[in-house]
C-alpha cells in the first residue's frame, strides 16, 4: 500500500501520467519506471493557400512604382477593405454601412451577434 502512494507521487513529480506512450528502463532497485518519449513529428502540407501565397503583394512597389498599395488590391466587402478589427467591430461597422440594405432575417442576426459580443467582451476579456 505505501509503495502504490509513493509511486503515485513519483509519477505525479516528474508529471507521467499512465496515457503518454512510455517504455520501462530497469534500474539497480526492484522498481523500475517510465520514461516518456517524444511526440511524433506531424506531417505538414507545404503548400496550402497561406503558404503558397506569401509574400505575393511584395514587388507591388517595385514593379508598380510605389503607386499602389497592397491593401488597395484586396477585394472583399466595402466595410472590410483595409480596416483591422475584432469581429465586434467588424459587426457594428457592417450593420452601420449596409444594414439599411439587409434582408430582415439577416440583420436580425448580425444583431443577436452584436448583442451576445457586446455581453461577451463586457463580462470576459482584457479590455474589461
Amino acid at each position: 500500500m505505501a509503495a502504490t502512494l509513493l509511486w503515485g507521487a513519483w509519477r505525479s513529480l516528474l508529471g507521467r501520467s499512465s496515457l503518454a506512450p512510455c517504455r520501462f528502463i530497469a534500474t539497480k532497485g526492484p522498481y523500475s519506471f517510465k520514461v516518456k518519449e517524444p511526440p511524433r513529428p506531424k506531417p505538414v502540407d507545404r503548400w496550402t493557400e497561406k503558404r503558397a501565397l506569401f509574400g505575393v503583394y511584395d514587388n507591388i512597389g517595385i514593379l508598380g512604382d510605389f503607386l499602389a498599395h497592397p491593401k488597395d488590391l484586396i477585394v472583399g466587402p466595402k466595410w472590410l477593405r483595409g480596416w483591422r478589427g475584432n469581429e465586434l467591430q467588424r459587426c457594428i461597422r457592417k450593420k452601420k454601412m449596409v444594414g439599411d440594405r439587409m434582408f430582415v432575417e439577416d440583420y436580425h442576426n448580425l444583431k443577436k451577434r452584436i448583442k451576445y459580443l457586446y455581453k461577451r467582451f463586457n463580462r470576459t476579456g482584457k479590455y474589461r
